[in-house]
């Protein structure tokens, strides 16, 4: 959980710091995207292969070895000098955030079993959800106090207690083995790079251009060819393509896209309304999305629970629904009005939502495969979360690239749009997981 919770420290946390960072190093808006994009494209396109790797060699070994990359990427990120060497050191902080992420829960969907799985992985999304929630207030305070490097230091001693942790006391587990796809990751890493690149150039410019259609095809070939790749390797797979055979297996995917995609745009826009069209500082900025997280941290556990009890269906469709209709509440904010009348009704009531889905999303993945391929469906759902909000981040130009009265309305757009996104996906919750239930025993489907 401490491994883990570096990866929503740092997302968390770079979400308050863009304005400051875009001003020291002098980015423009496509600049800005890719400072979020650039941490998030190799840890949406190697998931995957974390998970089989941990499920290969060892996950006590990856979580490790992802943690120390993590902590060591950060120290980069501190010391960057300029825009091209962060970016690197953001992308090396992807990488590792991948072997450890998928690790970590793997961890725990092979050491519980039953109702005390839907318990750990309770507590694993709260500790989460609680490490999102110090994120921006320390971040801010940080940006504030010491320049947005500081932010990027916290990481490296709760990575180091986390890699003593995982070597005194975690035991070490490993599941089959079945090579590592390395064309399936190489394609996945160039198809998702390719249409960021496009739909960030498309965002910040507003308009097509024949370098975008081009980058947009090209990333169509590359994703058409990764699937064919998939298709060849059968079993071998890092996305073995007979798991779409599943109708929860698909709708779970569905959902997670596009409830992470709403999610995801959001939490980056709204702290960059709130500091360049209000003036809020660093700190304010992230104090404001402080009730998000602590609400979520208060109640992960708790729908953990509720899941094993009544299956995931109900819980999967309520959530992003009530989520939806606080992104609606969002189209309201104001950032030169009251915080606590424009802006935090709508928080307190996407938390809400997003607290009746995070639990059981993971418990249900975690549920649908047998124990020797748990780290490479975490990394599933994970990669396709990451994915979401990736594509999100890139459409966010539109919003970025804005100032005065044409910020706060594109804002706005967003909003709806996102409350549209998590209605729907909370509609598929309901349209496909109608056969996946609790089951008696310690092995709950």
């Amino acid at each position: 959980m401490l491994a883990s919770s570096l990866a929503f420290i740092d997302g968390s946390v770079t979400n308050v710091a863009l304005p400051s960072i875009g001003h020291d190093l002098h980015g423009d808006a496509a600049s800005l995207q890719w400072i979020v994009n650039a941490y998030l494209l190799p840890l949406s396109a190697l998931l995957l292969v974390g998970g089989a790797a941990g499920d290969h060699f060892g996950r006590r070994r990856m979580l490790i070895l992802g943690t120390a990359l993590f902590a060591a990427a950060s120290v980069l990120c501190a010391l960057a000098p300029d825009l091209t060497l962060l970016l690197a050191a953001r992308a090396a902080q992807g990488v590792g955030a991948a072997m450890l992420m998928p690790n970590s829960l793997g961890i725990l969907g092979s050491s519980f079993k039953g109702e005390a799985r839907g318990r750990a992985v309770g507590t694993w999304a709260s500790a989460g959800a609680i490490a999102s929630a110090v994120g921006p207030p320390l971040g801010g305070w940080l940006v504030g106090a010491a320049g947005w490097r500081a932010i990027f230091l916290i990481n490296v001693p709760v990575a180091l207690v986390a890699i003593l942790l995982a070597w005194r006391y975690v035991k070490e587990s490993a599941e089959g083995e079945q090579p590592l796809d390395v064309p399936g990751a190489i394609l996945a890493t160039l198809a998702l790079g390719t249409l960021t690149w496009a739909l960030t150039l498309w965002s910040s410019n507003h308009a097509g251009s024949p370098r975008i259609w081009a980058g947009l095809a090209g990333g169509l070939v590359l994703l058409a060819l990764f699937v064919w790749v998939e298709h060849r390797r059968r079993s071998d797979a890092m996305m073995p393509l007979a798991m779409f055979a599943s109708r929860p297996f698909v709708g779970l995917t569905l959902l997670t896209f596009l409830l992470y995609g709403a999610l995801g745009g959001l939490l980056v826009l709204l702290p960059y309304l709130l500091i360049v069209g209000g003036g809020y500082s660093p700190l304010q900025a992230g104090l404001a999305l402080l009730p998000f997280s602590l609400v979520i941290g208060a109640a992960s556990r708790l729908m953990g629970r509720t899941t094993e009890r009544i299956g995931p269906r109900w819980p999967l469709t309520v959530g992003p629904i009530v989520t939806g209709l606080g992104f609606l509440l969002l189209v309201r904010a104001d950032p030169i009005g009251s915080y606590w009348t424009s802006v935090m009704p709508g928080m307190i009531v996407v938390a809400l939502g997003m607290a009746g889905a995070v639990a059981p999303l993971t418990t249900a993945v975690l549920s649908s495969v047998d124990e020797a391929h748990t780290g490479t469906a975490s990394g599933f759902n994970s990669a396709i979360a990451r994915t979401g909000g990736l594509i999100a981040t890139a459409l966010a130009g539109a919003v970025i690239a804005q100032t005065g009265v044409a910020l706060v309305e594109t804002f706005r757009s967003a909003a709806i749009l996102a409350a549209a996104l998590a209605v729907a996906s909370g509609c598929v919750a309901f349209a496909t997981l109608g056969s996946l239930r609790p089951a008696p025993g310690d092995r709950p489907r």
